[in-house]
Formats: C-alpha cells, sequence, structure tokens
C-alpha cells in the first residue's frame, strides 16, 4: 500500500487509527513526494532525524519519480486540474500508487475521487 502524506502526519503524531492502518500492511511504501513534503513542514533538523528514522525503522520503501510516473502525472493534470482542482503533488503521488497497482490509502479522498484508474483507501484519523 502507497501511504499518502496526511497518515504519515497522524503516525508521526501518535494517532492510534493511523498507527493500525500503517501496522497493518507489511509492503509499506510512499512516494518521494509524499517525504519531501514531510520534510518541508519540518521545524528543526530534530523533526527531520525523527521523520527519517520513522520511514526507515517502519521498513517504508520510498518511490522514486520515474518517467512514466512524470508522463502519467501530467496527463492527470492535464485532464484533471481545471475540472477539480488537482495539485501537481497529488497527481505525481496519484501516478505513482497506479503505476506500481498499488493502493493509496488517504484521508484526502477528494484530491483523487476524479482519476478513475486509482484505487484508494479512505481513512479518518477520528
Amino acid at each position: 500500500m502507497l501511504f499518502d502524506t496526511d497518515i504519515l502526519i497522524w503516525c508521526l503524531r501518535g494517532n492510534p487509527r493511523a498507527a493500525r492502518v500503517v501496522d497493518s500492511d507489511s509492503m509499506r511504501a510512499t512516494s518521494v513526494v509524499n517525504v519531501m513534503e514531510l520534510l518541508q513542514g519540518s521545524r528543526d533538523r530534530k523533526e527531520v532525524g525523527l521523520i527519517r528514522s520513522f520511514l526507515k525503522d517502519l521498513g517504508f520503501e520510498v518511490i522514486p519519480l520515474t518517467e512514466n510516473i512524470g508522463h502519467r502525472a501530467l496527463v492527470y493534470v492535464e485532464e484533471y486540474a481545471l475540472k477539480s482542482g488537482l495539485h501537481v503533488a497529488d497527481a505525481l503521488v496519484a501516478a505513482t500508487a497506479v503505476e506500481r497497482q498499488a493502493i493509496l490509502c488517504s484521508g484526502n479522498l477528494r484530491h483523487y475521487r476524479a482519476i478513475s484508474e486509482l484505487e484508494v483507501k479512505g481513512f479518518r484519523a477520528e
């Protein structure tokens, strides 16, 4: 399963529901875009270290961008940005999941609902 940034943030903040969802999947993955979003939101070097340790300790595969992911994301932006407000980062994450034939776990279903070939597992932190 590919985990979106929001799930990772909830885990890092100690949300037990998010932790159970992550723990329930042994094939944990996330996009390099999600990692960049986490790092960008860091307040200091200590948080950067916590994020890196979290991903490493839980065995997350960080999936890099490829030519195919970039091309698919471009198609998604061209097709859905005006209609549904799809942003570049979300297009890259969706394209990563589709290219890897992975389910995307996210609490932000509205970001992805326009993409029919994407399988999304919804999550609520409450």
